[in-house]
Order: structure tokens, then C-alpha cells, then sequence
């Protein structure tokens, strides 16, 4: 029966037994079995009692139904008994639900299913091999109460045989009719041998050679008992039992194991009912040591085309692991492998190493894909396509100034600073397509020394510019000795001196932690791993951008801060009011970018969000300079040459009078192209008076 249970897939199985020593003996070898085969759970173990009742077996029924998924139940039950719980199903309309396994008290027996033959529909009964023994049939259908006094329970079979009664004393309720004595076995009555015959006729024959051996063996000087037979005992008669070897009376031979148990051979049947075949009890497999089972001639109630199931827990579903019931080895809850684990084994999940993501159905590790920022993403399409304008733009104007390089507007400019913050504001939208390449060592190298050197560059330049015009105009308040350091070349020697910081900084950086890539998997690591996304980039943290840009931060603030405190000088003499527009625009745009860079730091876009507006500010700074410094001047050279044209020379005094005086003089705008002082002050003062004979140093083309 544990064969059975276990080659039907069933691990979740209530037993029902009649009380006594058969019923309750029975159930208790099957649990033992089941439990040293593994893999079997009892649901229920009920008994029925003896002085059962019709609502025992309606309870019983209900207890089954309570582990409505042990639809297997075993039953070790007497003939009345298995009416009973048959009957009680009937009742609670439940034929078909349960999936009955008979033991070899069912047998091929239809006095236990009479009239409850749907309730039997698929139910698996056992019956020990048997054969018709020839000769027992003529021999117990000539037994009358006559020629059989000697078996003392024969009348009681006569009168439930033939239902009448012998006596007016007889137990016999159900009829009143009397027996006549002359009732024929077989002939008044059905007659069947009894399956059991067989092994009746070779219990007594093996009991026979026991004591013959026995006989043999303790008296074999004498022809019959002796004294040392009847001190023998039941254990050494027992001993000469299990050691009897013949054939039996159905030609099979009869020997016992160790156990004193016979050779189990057992036919397997199963009740079936279909429109096919008539109804019966048909021959599914035989078990002689092992199971050999039909399971394709098999029918099940209700219809059902495949094996019903007798499970506690179905299996769980890929990628979900078993939660075990305490107590319970067969029961489970199956819960899912959420987030990034996988399904280890039944019993436990795991959770992937960080590069890893689990694959669609939970079973194994896979690598999390690798994304960059792709030149065709609208993130980056934006930023590169204001990047080739001021790249296209900054190199027309380097161009026209290269062009016009001799010209006074030129001149006047500043040529060597103008040069250098024009490389500046390349430099600045260079950047842009560095940060969109795919990073390797090359790329993040270039981003480290590019990325703060051409705002750098710009505002050292603008920085110098600025400087000076403020030294020169406060040193000319004092005295009319010129500043130190105003010159084309000291210009540039401060410019580059506050770029050589910016380098030197990249350089430390670069010894202290050399450039690399790396991939970061926390950057895009959602709650959902199929979104996951490893971020191939540089190792450069959004600290270390900062850091970068701090430095050209403070060259702008300072800048700022110059251009603020020279605002009051004309725009006739400098470009110092260009400049100042210029710093109040560009800190605008880097206050903004702050809060957007820093804000957008736990955005699974954190990529693309940063490197577009760190990309578009950079592109933005460049592109207020390139406009408000420099379009104006290319203007007029191309569009207005007559503009461009040299005034007379002025002295250095003369351009710092006019600076102090000019707040309380108008001027006229078409009289001051390029640059070049024109102020009333200068043109209605007498050359003969004494201020005008005063000692001056002459600085001619004074580029202020």
C-alpha cells in the first residue's frame, strides 16, 4: 500500500481503521512503513468503533474533509464498516472526492459495495495471490448440519446463508422464516470460494511439517509424541515453523522470513464503472516484492483523465522557495524570491552579488546590463548640438580677429588676452564631447585636465582684464604714474600663473589617484531588477567634479566681484561693463546648476542629468562671454569697417580724468567707437592752461 500511495505522486494520506487488532494493526504497520519510505505524511488517523453509529461515520467524513487535500485514505476496515463510511460520503455528496485504498479485507468483494457502486468508482483494493482450490468447493457445498456438527459456528452460517432462522432462541432478527434443514449450499444460496482458502489449507500443512520436523528431530525413536515434545514449548515449535519449506496446495511454495512473515503476493484491483466494460473490480498490477502497476488501465471518478492529486502543498512555482510547516514535512507556503535573489534551492533564496541580477524566472544569477550615455540620447543630442554652434562661432571669431588681427577694434581688444580666453571658450565646449564619449582611461584622463581648464582659462583672462582696468583707475586717482604689470606680456604671465594652479591641482589628483573607469551598480540599482542598469563611467565623484570647478569658481566670483567695483568706468575706455554683464549672467547659470546637480543625486537619471547640465551650463558660460564680449566687435568689423578706424593718442592722465570726470559729463555715443576716450572734458580743455602743461607720461594705443 505504500507502494501504491507512492507511485500515484501522493505525499498527503488520512488512514481509517475499524477498532480492534486488524484495523488499528494495520494502520500502524502502514505509518511505519511510510515513515521509513519518506516522503508520506498522515493527515488524519481515525478509528471506527465498535458500537458505531451512522453519525460515526458522518463525523468520520467530516474530519476527512477538514484536510480536503488528502483525498487519499487508506482504509483498513471490516466489510460493514466500509458500507458505512461509502454510505457516509453518500450522504455528505462527496462521491468521487475521496480516493479510497482498500486492504485485502475489501478485496475483490462485492458485499461491501452493494448499491454503493459510484461511491466505490476508483478505489484501489489489495488481495493476497489466490488460487480455486480443486475439490473444496464439491467437498464444502455437501456440508449439511447433518454431516458438520463438528464445526460449532456452522449453524450460525446456515441461518446468515440462507436468512431463516433454526430455532425460536436464534439471534436471527431480520426473518421469521424457519430453516428446514434442507437447504443446499450453492443451490438455495450464492456460493464463491473463499479467497483465503489457499492459505488456510497451507497454515495447516505448514503447522504439519513443523511438528513432523520437530518429531523427527526430538523423537526419533518413537513413532509419535514423546516427552521431550510436549516440553518443547510454543518458541521451539515456533522455531520449526518459519524453518518449513514445501509447496503449497496452490503449487506456489510456502516459506516464511525472518519475521515469520510469508512471501507477499498480492493481486491489485480496481473498482471501475464506464459504459466500456461492465462494472467490476479489473486487475491493475500485482506487487511480489515490488510494485508493478498499470497506471494507463486506470480510471478515476468524476472523469478525470489524469492521476488525482492526494498532495498537501502543490510544487512551488520557478523562483519561489518552500516555507516548510513546522511538524509537517510534506506541507509548505511557497513564497516568491523577491527583489535580487534567486532560488538556491526548494527550502531558501539568495541574493545575487552586486553586478548581478537574477534572470526572468529566478533561477540563477545573470550580469546586470552595462549602459553609458549613447551619443543619439535626446540627453546628450542637446548638448552637442549647442556645442557645435559655439564651437562653429568661437573659430568664426577667432578667424575675423585672426583676419583682422592689425585692425584698431582688434587692438584695442586686448589681442593676446582675447586669444587666450577665446581658447578658453573652446575649451569649454570641447568638454561637452568628452563627457558624452564612452569612457576609458584616454577619455577620463582628458576629463580630469579638460573639465575645469577651460573655464579656468576664461575667467583667469577675464580676471586679469578686470584686475587691471580696476588697478589703473585707482592708481590714477593718486598719482599719474601707471600701474605695475599692465603690459601685453605681464598680462599674460598673471593669466598664466592662475592657470598654472588649475594644472598643478590635476596633476596632484592624477598622482594621488590615477584616472579609471569603473561600473556603478548603485547608481541604477531600482527596486525592480529588470530595470537595473550598471553606469560604465569615470571615477570621478560628483565631489571631485565640484572640486575641479571650485577653483574656476572662485576665478568667476572674484572676477565678479572686480567687474562689480569697476562698473562706475565708462564703457568708452574698456570692456569692463561688457565684462560685469557677463559674470552677473554667468553666476546665474552656475547657481542653478548647483541645486540641479547636487538635487538629482539619488535620480536613477543621475547620468544623464548631470552630465547634460554640467555639459549645458559649461556650454551656456562660454556662449554669454563669446556673445556679450565678442559679437559686438565681429559686428563692426564685418558689418561696419568704417568704425574701425584709429583716434588720436591719449595720454594715461587723460584717460583717468575723463574716467573720474565722467559721471558728471554726457557723452555722445557716435563720437566713441572702438574703445577710443573722446569725452567732452577733453576736447573743450585749453592746451595752455596749466593743467595741461603739467609733466605727462604718453602712452600711445593705451588698451584699457
Amino acid at each position: 500500500m505504500v507502494d501504491i500511495v507512492k507511485a500515484m505522486g501522493w505525499n498527503y494520506v488520512s488512514t481509517v481503521a475499524s477498532e480492534g487488532s486488524y484495523g488499528e494493526k494495520g494502520v500502524e504497520a502502514f505509518m511505519q512503513l511510510s515513515r521509513e519510505a519518506g516522503g508520506i505524511c498522515i493527515a488524519q488517523s481515525l478509528k471506527i468503533p465498535h458500537d458505531h453509529k451512522q453519525a460515526d461515520f458522518d463525523k468520520i467524513i467530516r474530519q476527512l474533509l477538514d484536510t480536503r487535500h488528502a483525498r487519499a485514505v487508506i482504509i483498513f476496515a471490516y466489510d460493514e464498516d466500509i458500507r458505512g463510511i461509502l454510505n457516509a460520503s453518500k450522504r455528505a455528496d462527496k462521491v468521487g472526492h475521496f480516493l479510497w485504498i482498500g486492504s485485502d479485507s475489501w478485496g475483490a468483494k462485492n458485499s461491501p459495495i452493494h448499491q454503493l457502486e459510484d461511491a466505490a468508482v476508483g478505489a484501489i483494493t489489495i488481495l493476497p495471490k489466490r488460487a480455486t482450490i480443486a475439490g473444496f468447493d464439491a467437498y464444502f457445498t455437501s456440508r449439511t448440519l447433518e454431516n458438520n456438527r463438528r464445526n460449532v459456528w456452522f449453524a450460525e452460517f446456515w441461518e446468515e446463508n440462507f436468512n431463516c432462522k433454526l430455532m425460536s432462541s436464534s439471534k436471527k432478527e431480520e426473518t421469521s422464516r424457519k430453516c428446514t434443514g434442507q437447504e443446499r449450499i450453492g443451490v438455495d444460496s450464492k456460493y464463491e470460494q473463499e479467497g483465503k482458502v489457499q492459505f488456510v489449507i497451507d497454515a495447516v500443512y505448514a503447522m504439519a511439517h513443523a511438528l513432523h520436523s520437530m518429531q523427527k528431530d526430538l523423537c526419533p525413536e518413537h513413532s509419535g509424541i514423546c516427552s521431550e515434545m510436549d516440553l518443547a514449548g510454543g518458541k521451539k515449535l515456533l522455531k520449526y515453523v518459519r524453518s518449513v519449506s514445501f509447496n503449497g496446495s496452490a503449487g506456489t511454495s510456502v516459506t516464511f522470513n525472518k519475521n515469520g512473515d510469508a512471501p507477499g503476493r498480492y493481486d491489485l484491483f480496481q473498482y471501475q464503472m464506464n459504459n466500456n466494460s461492465s462494472p467490476g473490480y479489473k486487475v491493475i498490477g500485482q506487487w511480489m516484492e515490488t510494485l508493478q502497476l498499470n497506471i494507463e488501465e486506470m480510471q478515476w471518478p468524476n472523469g478525470e483523465l489524469e492521476v488525482p492529486s492526494s498532495v498537501c502543498s502543490k510544487p512551488c512555482k520557478t523562483g519561489e522557495r518552500k516555507k516548510m510547516v513546522k511538524g509537517m514535512p510534506c506541507c509548505w507556503h511557497c513564497e516568491p524570491c523577491d527583489g535580487y535573489q534567486y532560488q538556491y534551492d526548494e527550502t531558501s533564496c539568495k541574493l545575487c552579488s552586486y553586478n548581478m541580477r537574477p534572470n526572468p524566472n529566478r533561477t540563477a544569477c545573470q550580469p546586470i546590463p552595462i549602459v553609458k550615455l549613447e551619443w543619439h540620447s535626446p540627453w546628450a543630442v542637446i548638448p552637442v548640438f549647442l556645442a557645435m554652434l559655439g564651437i562653429i562661432a568661437t573659430i568664426f571669431v577667432m578667424a575675423t580677429f585672426i583676419r583682422y588681427n592689425d585692425t584698431p577694434i582688434v587692438r584695442a581688444s586686448g589681442r593676446e588676452l582675447s586669444y587666450v580666453l577665446l581658447t578658453g571658450i573652446f575649451l569649454c565646449y570641447i568638454i561637452t564631447f568628452l563627457m558624452i564619449a564612452k569612457p576609458d582611461v584616454a577619455v577620463c584622463s582628458f576629463r580630469r585636465i579638460f573639465l575645469g581648464l577651460g573655464m579656468c582659462i576664461s575667467y583667469a583672462a577675464l580676471l586679469t582684464k578686470t584686475n587691471r582696468i580696476y588697478r589703473i583707475f585707482e592708481e590714477g586717482k593718486k598719482s599719474v604714474t601707471p600701474p605695475k604689470l599692465i603690459s601685453p606680456t605681464s598680462q599674460l604671465a598673471i593669466t598664466s600663473s592662475l592657470i598654472s594652479v588649475q594644472l598643478l591641482g590635476v596633476f596632484i589628483w592624477f598622482g594621488v589617484d590615477p584616472p579609471n573607469t569603473i561600473i556603478d551598480y548603485d547608481e541604477q540599482k531600482t527596486i525592480d531588477p529588470d530595470r537595473a542598469r550598471g553606469v560604465l563611467k569615470c571615477d570621478i565623484t560628483d565631489l571631485q567634479i565640484i572640486c575641479s570647478l571650485g577653483y574656476s569658481i572662485l576665478l568667476m566670483v572674484t572676477c565678479t566681484v572686480y567687474a562689480i567695483k569697476t562698473r562706475g568706468v565708462p564703457e568708452n575706455f574698456n570692456e569692463a561693463k561688457p565684462i560685469g554683464f557677463t559674470m552677473y549672467t554667468t553666476c546665474i547659470v552656475w547657481l542653478a546648476f548647483i541645486p540641479i546637480f547636487f538635487g538629482t543625486a539619488q535620480s536613477a537619471e543621475k547620468l544623464y542629468i548631470q552630465t547634460t547640465t554640467l555639459t549645458i551650463s559649461m556650454n551656456l558660460s562660454a556662449s554669454v562671454a563669446l556673445g556679450m564680449l565678442y559679437m559686438p566687435k565681429v559686428y563692426v568689423i564685418i558689418f561696419h569697417p568704417e568704425l574701425n578706424v584709429q583716434k588720436r593718442k591719449r595720454s594715461f592722465k587723460a584717460v583717468v580724468t575723463a574716467a573720474t570726470m565722467s559721471s558728471r559729463l554726457s557723452h555722445k555715443t557716435s563720437d566713441r567707437p572702438n574703445g577710443e576716450a573722446k569725452t567732452e572734458l577733453c576736447e573743450n580743455v585749453d592746451p595752455n592752461s596749466p593743467a595741461t602743461k603739467k609733466k605727462y607720461v604718453s602712452y600711445n594705443d593705451l588698451v584699457i
